[in-house]
C-alpha cells in the first residue's frame, strides 16, 4: 500500500497527545474522588463504578480518529488495469509444406481454422493484426480492433514456396511499431502468435528474430502444425515434410513465449490464458480512502452506542 498524500500522515502524531490528555483527565478524576472523604455517602452517590467500560468508548473514539487520519492521507492499492493499445500479431505459415494432410483436413486448413478461432475469442481490449509468410512475409491485416477484417484476411491466403519464419517475426514487430502515432517512441505492449510447421528456409534466421523480439520485449508464442510423417506432392513428386518442433520451441522459449502443438486441443486453450497474464495490463494506484472512512464510521457508531448504553450519554 502507498499514500497519495503521505505528508498528511503527520496528523497521526496528535494521537499520543489525545491519549495523554485522556489519561490526565482520569488521574484528576481519581484525585477528586480521594478528596471526597465521606466514603459512606460516596458509595450512595456512585454505588456502581463503571470500571473498564469507562475506557471502551474512548478507545473506540481514538481508533476512529486514527482511521480518519489515515483516510485523509489518501491510501492507495495497486491494481492491474487493461492497456487499450495492447496488440496481438497472428503470423500464419502459407508455405507449400502446409498442404500436408497429416493434420486433418490439412496443416494449412487447420492453421487457418485455429487462427480464426483464436482471433474470434480474443478479449475485446486487444487489437489484432495478421501476417502471412512463405518465401517472404506480408502484413495482410493491420492491427486494429476490427475482428471481421482480420478473420476475412485469412480466407484470402494462398500457398507459396519456402518458409521465412524470421521474416514473419520481423514483419510482425514492424507492424507493432507502426500501430499508431506513438508507437515508434512508445510501442504498445504486444505478443506474437506464430502458426507454422517449423522449418525456416529463407530470409533472416530464427536467431535474428529471437534477438529482435528480445530487444523489443515482445514474446513469440508458437503453435506447431504437423507430425514426423507429413508428405506433400509438388510437381508430381512426393516430398517428406516433417514438422520441426525444435525450431518453434526455441523461438518461443528464447523470447519468453510458449510453445504449443496443434494436435493437442487442450494446449491451444492455454494460449489465451498465457497471453492474458503476460500482456495488456499496467499497474495503477487506486485511492481507497473511502474504505478507511467507512471503517471509521463503524467505530464511531460503536463508540456512541457503548456510551449511550452504559452512561446514557454520548462520548
Amino acid at each position: 500500500m502507498t499514500f497519495l498524500s503521505p505528508e498528511r500522515l503527520w496528523l497521526l502524531g496528535l494521537l499520543p497527545l489525545l491519549a495523554a490528555v485522556y489519561v490526565l483527565l482520569q488521574m484528576r478524576r481519581r484525585q477528586y474522588a480521594v478528596r471526597f472523604t465521606n466514603l459512606a455517602l460516596l458509595s450512595q452517590v456512585a454505588p456502581k463504578r463503571p470500571g473498564w467500560r469507562r475506557h471502551v468508548a474512548a478507545t473506540l473514539f481514538l481508533i476512529m480518529i486514527a482511521l480518519m487520519m489515515v483516510g485523509f492521507a489518501r491510501p492507495a492499492d495497486e491494481v492491474k488495469v487493461p492497456r487499450d493499445r495492447a496488440t496481438i500479431m497472428v503470423a500464419v505459415d502459407v508455405s507449400l509444406s502446409m498442404m500436408a494432410r497429416d493434420v486433418s483436413p490439412s496443416r494449412f486448413d487447420a492453421a487457418k481454422a485455429a487462427a480464426k478461432k483464436f482471433i474470434g475469442e480474443l478479449p475485446a481490449r486487444f487489437n489484432v493484426g495478421v501476417v502471412a509468410f512463405a518465401g517472404n512475409a506480408n502484413l495482410i491485416a493491420a492491427p486494429s480492433d476490427d475482428r471481421s477484417t482480420a478473420i476475412t484476411s485469412l480466407d484470402q491466403l494462398t500457398l507459396a514456396k519456402r518458409t521465412a519464419i524470421g521474416e514473419a517475426v520481423f514483419t510482425s514487430l514492424q507492424a507493432v511499431r507502426s500501430f499508431d502515432a506513438e508507437a515508434r517512441q512508445d510501442p504498445p505492449p504486444a505478443h506474437i502468435v506464430l502458426l507454422s510447421d517449423g522449418d525456416n528456409t529463407t530470409g533472416r534466421t530464427v536467431q535474428e528474430a529471437i534477438d529482435a523480439s528480445s530487444v523489443a520485449q515482445i514474446p513469440v508464442s508458437t503453435i506447431a502444425f504437423g507430425t514426423p510423417y507429413g508428405t506433400v506432392d509438388i510437381e508430381g513428386e512426393t516430398t517428406s515434410v516433417s514438422v520441426n518442433k525444435e525450431t518453434l520451441r526455441a523461438l518461443a522459449d528464447n523470447t519468453e513465449g510458449k510453445a504449443y502443438e496443434a494436435a493437442d486441443a487442450g494446449q491451444l486453450g492455454e494460449v489465451y490464458a498465457n497471453i492474458g497474464t503476460s500482456l495488456g495490463f499496467e499497474t495503477e494506484h487506486r485511492d481507497v480512502a473511502a474504505r478507511y472512512l467507512g471503517i471509521a464510521l463503524l467505530f464511531a457508531l460503536a463508540a456512541g452506542g457503548a456510551s449511550l448504553a452504559w452512561f446514557s450519554r454520548l462520548p
